[in-house]
């Protein structure tokens, strides 16, 4: 039981649903038999949220430090002393202040090892902004904090994994934005996280085009030719099985990303668009290429229905579990990976449910 992994969790916009569907997740007793959550907020915030969702007797075991986190209990670390105004459904700066303290404190931990993944709830890229947070979303807050070079933006359920070249910029830059390293580099991190984070031996992966038709050979833009079709072959030849480019449109409606383990996309909503309409509340926002694991729900703040007892946990309940998932997929690889330099044999692919894993 004491090696059960530790995943934080930071709460997002306290105006939002995060801390709903995190009580909804965590008050589920069998989650405790897979992990010891910490959540990075505050008591009286969260039961603020409690009483107005209508969520029952729910409470948190109050610690200071990760290594103090009990067993068997959702663990809580209060990172403020003052009260906190909450406006339920409003855009404030106290909403973005105390997202950003949460997630402030979560990742230190994660980085010093004190927790051994994290899980973000939903914060508002706006009024998040501030002297210490200056990025579009948390994808690019984590690269900094990593030191990676570069990540991928990548969505993951059960039967779809979608990931992106570029993620949170205007659609008129895209063009511009996409190159034959970019498009390489992101063909890399996926078959890197395939094998890595979901043990698939030999993935298969899809490339998108970027303009309608795929271009139509050339009728309708140049950049599949000149750029995308390049990157492709260059990929292939260094042993990537990937395939494109396809037109977007057909390649979803008529079943085809069936066939593939995963599919990179050009640009945000030609990825996130077919994804959440295919997995909305079981779906996964995973950040590929870091050197600790995060996790997150593909929804948002959820202001029109914060405080309402509305808000589906499936997707945050699919993020933790998820989080586990890879954590114990990249430690058991490790392993592996050492019993085989010390002559201990080959790696052989494995599959298992994490579900059925209580241990």
């Amino acid at each position: 039981m004491s090696n059960k992994l530790k995943i934080g969790i930071s709460i997002g916009d306290v105006n939002g649903i995060g801390l709903e569907v995190i009580i909804k997740t965590l008050s589920n007793p069998a989650i405790l038999n897979y992990c010891t959550p910490i959540v990075y907020g505050h008591t009286k915030v969260s039961s603020f949220h409690r009483k107005a969702n209508n969520l029952g007797d729910f409470n948190f075991n109050v610690i200071n430090h990760a290594n103090q986190a009990q067993l068997k209990k959702a663990n809580m670390i209060n990172c403020w002393e003052e009260d906190v105004k909450i406006e339920l459904g409003q855009v404030t700066q106290t909403g973005g202040k105390y997202a950003l303290l949460s997630l402030e404190r979560a990742t230190a931990d994660l980085v010093a090892g004190d927790i051994d993944a994290l899980v973000t709830a939903p914060i508002n890229k706006h009024n998040i902004q501030s002297e210490t947070f200056s990025f579009p979303g948390h994808t690019e807050y984590l690269q900094e904090k990593s030191g990676s070079k570069d990540v991928l933006m990548f969505l993951i359920s059960e039967n779809l994994r979608v990931g992106v070249v570029t993620g949170h910029i205007p659609v008129k830059d895209v063009s511009t934005a996409i190159t034959k390293e970019k498009i390489l580099n992101k063909i890399k991190l996926i078959n890197e996280s395939l094998k890595k984070d979901f043990w698939i031996e030999k993935p298969k992966i899809a490339v998108l085009g970027l303009n309608p038709h795929a271009s139509d050979n050339g009728l309708l833009g140049t950049e599949e030719a000149e750029i995308i079709t390049p990157a492709i072959q260059e990929a292939y030849d260094k042993g990537i099985v990937c395939f494109g480019p396809y037109p977007a449109d057909g390649f979803f409606g008529n079943g085809s990303y069936k066939q593939f383990d995963a599919v990179l996309a050009m640009y945000h909503d030609q990825g996130l668009i077919p994804f959440k309409t295919l997995a909305f509340h079981n779906g996964v926002n995973y950040t590929a290429g870091l050197n600790f694991v995060r996790t997150s729900p593909d929804h948002g703040t959820g202001y029109d229905i914060a405080g309402k007892d509305l808000a589906d946990s499936t997707s945050f309940t699919e993020a933790l579990f998820s989080a586990i998932h890879i954590v114990k997929n990249r430690r058991e690889q490790e392993e592996l990976l050492s019993n085989q330099l010390r002559g201990g044999g080959k790696i052989v692919e494995t599959q298992f449910d994490i579900k059925d894993d209580a241990s």
